[in-house]
C-alpha cells in the first residue's frame, strides 16, 4: 500500500509540473500581433448617452428574484410529482368537469399524482363510490383532463401516453 501512495503522489507532482509549465509559455506565436500592426479595438455600436438605457425593476425590501424551474420527468416511470401539479390542482380540474366528484369536501387522495414526460396519474378515493382514477396532461397552471373514471386505459391513453403512466395505470399494450 505505501508503493501505491508514493505512486499516486508522484503521479500528482508530474501532473502539477506539467500544467505549470504550459502556464508559463505565454502566448503562443500565431497569436500574438505582427511588428508593426495594430490591434483591433472594439467599436461603439450606439452614440445614445447612458441616460438613454431601459431602467431596472428594483423588488421591494424583503424580496428576491428567483427563477422556480418546474421539473422534468423522465417518460419511462411514473415518479411522485412533489406538487407538480399538486393532488389539490389535479382535484380541482376534475371538480370542474362535474359529477365525477363532490363539489365540495375532501376527496383524499389514494395514489399519486404520479408524473411521467408531462403527464400525471391520480387516484382518489370518493366516498361512497369506486376509486376515481384521473389521467392529466400539462403544467401545474395548465392541466387538461386527458380521462377520467373507473378505467382509463382508453385508447389515446394506451396510444399516447408515456410508459410511466401507462404502467401505473396498469394499461395493457395497445393492440391487445
Amino acid at each position: 500500500m505505501p508503493h501505491r501512495v508514493a505512486h499516486t503522489a508522484l503521479a500528482g507532482c508530474a501532473a502539477l509540473a506539467m500544467c505549470a509549465a504550459l502556464v508559463s509559455c505565454g502566448t503562443p506565436p500565431e497569436l500574438r500581433p505582427k511588428p508593426g500592426s495594430s490591434l483591433p479595438r472594439p467599436s461603439v455600436l450606439s452614440s445614445a448617452p447612458a441616460t438613454d438605457l431601459p431602467s431596472i425593476a428594483v423588488l421591494p425590501p424583503g424580496e428576491t428574484a428567483t427563477a422556480s424551474p418546474l421539473p422534468s420527468f423522465a417518460e419511462e416511470f411514473a415518479v411522485p410529482c412533489a406538487g407538480y401539479p399538486s393532488a389539490g390542482q389535479v382535484l380541482a380540474l376534475v371538480r370542474r368537469i362535474g359529477g365525477l366528484v363532490p363539489r365540495t369536501g375532501t376527496v383524499p387522495v389514494a395514489e399519486g399524482p404520479l408524473c411521467a414526460g408531462d403527464w400525471q396519474y391520480t387516484v382518489f378515493a370518493v366516498p361512497g363510490k369506486e376509486q376515481l382514477q384521473v389521467v392529466s396532461r400539462g403544467t401545474p397552471g395548465h392541466l387538461t383532463l386527458v380521462t377520467a373514471g373507473t378505467d382509463v386505459c382508453t385508447a389515446r391513453v394506451r396510444a399516447g401516453a408515456p410508459a410511466g403512466i401507462r404502467n401505473a395505470a396498469a394499461c395493457p399494450p395497445l393492440g391487445s
